[in-house]
């Protein structure tokens, strides 16, 4: 027997809620006709109908005679059931959902109608944003295995990491075009991209720190050097071991110096 859509939306009894059920129709019969629509299509009593077929019992049935069976549907089970507020509220924002792209009609009446079971509408609004933002936790949420309000602290999570990740983007398009490529690729995640950008960063600050010290250490000692009778004063018997002056070091320094002078001027270092 076809279902209705939105009554699919409501989990399963649990084996207790079952069990119960079938208690109760064994010992008072079915107190609560299978409810039909016109066409045939179960609207209320699915649980029912499957314990009655269980226990061999002769189900009833009536037929709804209202003109809006996906309201009655999602009225009648968040009534019904034993339903946390979020738990109601989800199915009633995917009931909303379902019937605004597949044209049932669903009055907006019955969302306000049922405000004491939802919570009303901030937890209704709490389960539309987690619809928007992490779809994957509606059907937790509704199973009663993620609460409401955990699911609405995930997707504001994933919010946040997606406007993060957004605009570490934006900077390493400007910063290091090259790990951008690589993130528009998928071969890195936006935050992998920063976290190699942050390291590249790191890496090339310490490297200037030591480039900077060694020129530090050694051009104001040449420097000093100058006009001084420390050439002629030099002998390779004293000079440290590893460490020889010879033309060739002399030659390598005197070239050292030219392109550091070039550098100068190109960045008008003083």
């Amino acid at each position: 027997m076809k279902v209705h859509p939105i009554a699919e939306l409501f989990p399963p009894l649990t084996e207790s809620e079952l069990r119960d059920l079938a208690d109760s129709i064994k010992a008072t019969g079915l107190q609560h006709p299978i409810v039909l629509d016109a066409n045939g299509v179960l609207l209320d009593g699915r649980h029912r109908l499957a314990v009655c077929k269980a226990l061999g019992v002769e189900p009833r049935f009536t037929t709804y005679e209202g003109d809006a069976p996906g309201t009655y549907v999602l009225s009648i089970n968040i009534r019904q059931r034993n339903l946390t507020s979020g738990q109601a509220a989800m199915i009633a924002a995917e009931a909303h959902a379902y019937a605004a792209t597949s044209g049932l009609q669903l009055s907006d009446a019955s969302a306000r109608s049922l405000s004491e079971k939802t919570g009303g509408d901030d937890r209704m609004a709490l389960a539309r944003y987690v619809m928007q933002h992490e779809p994957a936790l509606v059907d937790s949420v509704v199973t009663r295995a993620v609460s409401l309000d955990d699911a609405y602290k995930a997707a504001r999570h994933s919010v946040g990491r997606a406007q993060a990740e957004k605009e570490h983007l934006t900077r390493l398009r400007i910063e290091d075009p090259e790990l951008a490529d690589r993130v528009i690729s998928g071969e890195l995640s936006p935050i992998q991209a920063w976290q190699e950008r942050a390291a590249r960063v790191k890496e090339d600050k310490r490297q200037r720190m030591v480039a900077t010290n060694l020129l530090c250490d050694v051009v104001p000692t040449l420097a000093q050097t100058r006009g001084s009778r420390a050439f002629a004063r030099f002998d390779p018997q004293y000079q440290s071991p590893g460490r020889p002056v010879t033309r060739e070091t002399i030659a390598h320094a005197m070239t050292a110096l030219t392109e550091m002078a070039a550098i100068w001027e190109q960045r008008d270092l003083p």
